[in-house]
This record gives structure tokens, C-alpha cells and sequence, in this order.
């Protein structure tokens, strides 16, 4: 969870560190971006394991994870349909709200 997180934290350093680099430089280097980042994710990841309420937050909810009963494969497609379908009837009826709409402006606009 932590090496997840810590990757999914180099990469988003990498992009925004190369983002506001651009503005103030027009070629930034690849490399002092990356080694920036990576020293940074690699920082807050050890000091997030390090740190006991956050140990104990991850510890609680992989916990609680172990307890969620997750829906089978029928109740996923029965769901599904039905999201299927009400997307259709209120894209149906805001079609329809708008073409009223659409009209009644058109009468009173000109």
C-alpha cells in the first residue's frame, strides 16, 4: 500500500515539478526532475510508514475491507442495467426539458 502510494506520489511530483519548471525555464532537465521527485515520494513515503496514526489508519481500514462482501457477477450486471437504463430516461427527459425550453425562447425571442 505504501510502495503504491509512494509511486503513484513520484508521478504526480514528476509532472508537476516538470509543469512549473517549464515556466521558469524553457528546457528542464529530465534527470534533476526525476531524482527530485523520487527523493521527495521516497521522504513522505518513509515518513508516512514511520508515522503511527497513519499505520494505524491503513491498519484499520484494510480491516474493515476484510468485512465488505462484494456483489457477484449477477447483481453487478443487474445493477448495471438498471444504470443503463435510468441514464437513458433522464437523458430522455432533460431532451425533452431542453427542446421545450429551446421552443418557448425561440416564441419569445423571435
Amino acid at each position: 500500500m505504501y510502495f503504491t502510494g509512494g509511486l503513484i506520489l513520484f508521478y504526480l511530483l514528476q509532472w508537476t515539478i516538470d509543469w512549473i519548471w517549464g515556466y521558469v525555464t524553457q528546457d528542464p532537465s529530465d534527470f534533476y526532475v526525476t531524482v527530485f521527485a523520487a527523493v521527495l515520494a521516497l521522504a513522505v513515503g518513509i515518513g508516512l510508514y514511520r508515522n503511527e496514526r497513519v499505520n494505524t489508519l491503513a491498519n484499520e481500514v484494510a480491516a474493515e475491507l476484510k468485512k465488505v462482501t462484494w456483489p457477484n457477477s449477477k447483481e453487478v450486471k443487474a445493477a448495471t442495467v438498471v444504470v443503463v437504463i435510468m441514464t437513458i430516461i433522464s437523458a430522455s427527459i432533460l431532451g425533452f426539458f431542453d427542446f421545450v425550453w429551446n421552443r418557448v425562447t425561440e416564441l419569445i425571442y423571435g
